[in-house]
C-alpha cells in the first residue's frame, strides 16, 4: 500500500494499514506537521524509505497536530504522542521533543543534523541542546544519523555512547534513473542547489566570473545575493519552492552540479546528479566526502580558485567527466531505497528482540 504523506492538513493525518502479515512489526512514523506546501524532505524520504521496508514491517504514518513552534504547541504535540505509539516508533526528524512521553526502549530517533546551533544567543543555543539532543538522546533506545560526520558531532555534543547511534545513511528516489545529456562545452549551464550560507554563493558567484555559462540557482535569492550576481556579471536563473518533480527537471537539463557547500550533514544533492548522469563537483568538507566517494570532483570550498579551476576543468577535459559520471553511477548504489529499508527494519528487530 502506497500512501503519499500530506502536508498543511490542521488535523493529524493516520494511515493505518492492515495487518496481515503474520508476525509483522507495526512502526509508527511520526512526521511534523509541514507548514508550507515545500517543506516536505524529511517526509519524502520517509516515504521512500517506508515503500522499500520489507515486509516484516506494517508502517504507520503519524502527523503531529500543531506545528513545531511555541511552547504550547510542542506540549500538545509531546501528549499526542504518547497516544499513538506502536510495536516500534520512529521519530523522523525535527519533532525531537516528542520522545519525552514515548516509550524508551521501542523509540528510534533520527538526527538529520545539527545546524540548529549554530544562531542565536548562548541562552537559547542552551535550551534549544537540551531539547532538540540531550533530553530526547536520553528518551530513546536508538539514534540513527545520517553520516558519520554527524555521529561524530553529536557524540561531542551530547556525550552519547557510540553503541547508542546508528550511521543509516539518506537513500536516493526511486524515480531518478539515468538521463544521458550531451555536455554543451560552449555554454554549460551549471546548477547551483540552495542559497543558505552554508551553500557558499558568496564564492561561487566570483568563482564563475568571466566564464560564458548560465548559472541556475534553486532557492529564493537574497537582494545581496542577486546583487553580487549583478556585479560579477553571471547570466542566471533563479527558481524556488518548486515541486521535487521539477528540481529534478532541472538536474536534467543541467550540464554541471555545483554543490561547493561549507557545512553539509549529509549532502543528498551529489547523489541525486550521480544518479541522473552529471559530472558534480562538491565541497571536501563535513559529510561530503563521505557521501561522494569517488563520485564528484572535490574543492576546497573556502576557496574562489579551488572552485574556478575545477569548473574549468570540467569544461575542458571531457575524460574527467565522462569518468566522474561512471563513477557516480557506482557510487549511487550505496544509497538504494531497499538497502536503507533493510537497515532500518533490522534496527526495528533489534528493538524488538530486546524489548522480549
Amino acid at each position: 500500500m502506497k500512501t503519499r504523506v500530506k502536508h498543511g492538513d490542521v488535523s493529524p493525518i493516520v494511515d493505518r494499514v492492515t495487518l496481515t502479515k503474520t508476525g509483522s512489526m507495526q512502526t509508527v512514523f511520526f512526521f511534523r506537521k509541514a507548514n508550507a506546501p515545500w517543506h516536505h524532505s524529511i517526509e519524502e524520504l520517509f516515504e521512500t524509505i517506508i515503500n522499500a521496508l520489507p515486509v516484516s514491517v506494517t508502517p504507520v504514518r503519524y502527523i503531529m497536530k500543531r506545528n513545531s513552534t511555541g511552547l504550547w504547541n510542542r506540549m500538545i504535540n509531546t501528549i499526542d504522542a504518547a497516544f499513538h505509539q506502536g510495536d516500534v516508533n520512529h521519530i523522523t526528524g525535527d519533532v525531537h521533543y516528542i520522545a519525552l512521553f514515548l516509550r524508551k526502549h521501542k523509540t528510534i530517533l533520527t538526527i538529520h543534523d545539527l545546524r540548529i546551533l549554530t544562531s542565536g544567543g548562548r541562552l537559547k543555543k542552551a535550551v534549544i541542546r537540551f531539547f532538540w539532543f540531550t533530553m530526547p538522546a536520553r528518551r530513546v533506545r536508538y539514534i540513527s544519523v545520517i553520516s558519520e560526520f554527524i555521529k561524530a558531532e553529536l557524540m561531542a555534543l551530547t556525550a552519547i555512547p557510540a553503541s547508542k547511534i546508528r550511521v543509516v545513511y539518506d537513500c536516493i528516489a526511486p524515480e531518478i534513473v539515468p538521463v544521458p545529456r550531451e555536455f554543451n562545452a560552449v555554454e554549460p549551464v551549471i546548477l547551483q542547489i540552495g542559497t543558505t550560507p552554508n551553500k557558499n554563493l558568496h564564492r561561487v558567484i566570483p568563482a564563475l566570473e568571466g566564464m560564458n555559462i548560465t548559472l541556475v540557482i534553486i532557492g529564493k535569492l537574497s537582494a545581496e545575493q542577486e546583487t553580487l550576481l549583478s556585479n560579477h556579471h553571471i547570466r542566471h536563473r533563479n527558481y524556488y519552492n518548486l515541486p521535487y518533480a521539477e528540481v529534478l527537471d532541472h538536474y536534467r537539463n543541467a550540464d554541471l552540479i555545483l554543490f561547493a557547500s561549507t557545512y553539509e550533514g549529509f549532502g543528498l544533492p551529489i547523489l541525486e546528479a550521480n544518479a541522473i548522469g552529471r559530472p558534480v563537483i562538491a565541497g571536501n568538507n563535513t559529510a561530503l566526502p563521505e557521501v561522494a566517494g569517488d563520485g564528484a570532483l572535490l574543492v576546497d570550498a573556502e576557496s574562489i580558485d579551488s572552485i574556478r579551476s575545477a569548473v574549468m576543468r570540467i569544461i575542458s577535459e571531457p575524460e574527467l567527466r565522462s569518468g566522474l559520471i561512471a563513477r557516480g553511477f557506482e557510487n549511487v548504489k550505496r544509497f538504494h531505497p531497499r538497502t536503507i529499508g533493510e537497515q532500518f527494519a533490522t534496527l526495528y528487530e533489534e528493538i524488538l528482540s530486546e524489548k522480549r
